[in-house]
């Protein structure tokens, strides 16, 4: 597995190994031994989700707060992505701040997303199935957005304004300078 670290500390992509023939390829999408190995601490996984999406859509900036917060490794099984991690940790020297990376079914990519981060993505292909582990469960009382078209954050979801399709909920997320973080001090564990 190959660990690639981004600009925020915390956000890394990982490129695993694939193995590739003539009949297809074959990698190893997750072992706890070893991604633990990557991120440098354990990291127990809870629940397993994924979403289907067509061109243009946009789903986030979203988050779990406190203590139903959560830590997530991303991929894209099919189609295209690009994936966006904002970092909303008030103490973070990387607080407001962005990671945005490309995942894909052909490269394999999968991001580590620690608690404390907005999440989102937009579907750059005709289609995208995504994945999402998360380490603790989905709780809807603590769920809480950020606006994916507030400039501020300087996000090019690579999508154009007329293009963007958004669900009723993540049109009505604030902007960044009115969201009121629920992560103000370092412990997230």
């Amino acid at each position: 597995m190959n660990v690639i670290k981004t600009g925020i500390e915390g956000v890394v992509i990982l490129e695993p190994r694939v193995f590739a023939d003539p009949r297809g390829y074959f990698f190893e999408s997750y072992s706890k031994r070893l991604f633990d190995e990557c991120i440098g601490r354990e990291i127990d996984f809870v629940q397993d989700n994924q979403s289907r999406s067509v061109r243009g859509v946009i789903r986030g900036l979203h988050f779990q707060k406190p203590p139903h917060a959560q830590s997530k490794l991303v991929r894209c099984i099919r189609g295209a992505v690009l994936d966006v991690a904002v970092d909303i940790r008030r103490w973070s020297p990387t607080y407001g701040q962005h990671v945005a990376v490309e995942l894909t079914e052909d490269n394999a990519r999968m991001l580590f997303v620690p608690r404390g981060f907005a999440h989102g993505f937009s579907v750059l292909s005709q289609e995208a199935v995504f994945q999402y582990k998360c380490d603790n469960y989905y709780a809807p009382e603590s769920e809480g957005g950020i606006s994916v078209a507030d400039e501020s954050l300087g996000i090019d979801w690579r999508i154009s304004p007329s293009e963007a399709i958004l669900s009723e909920k993540d049109l009505r997320h604030p902007e960044f300078s009115k969201f009121e973080t629920p992560f103000i001090t370092e412990k997230l564990y």
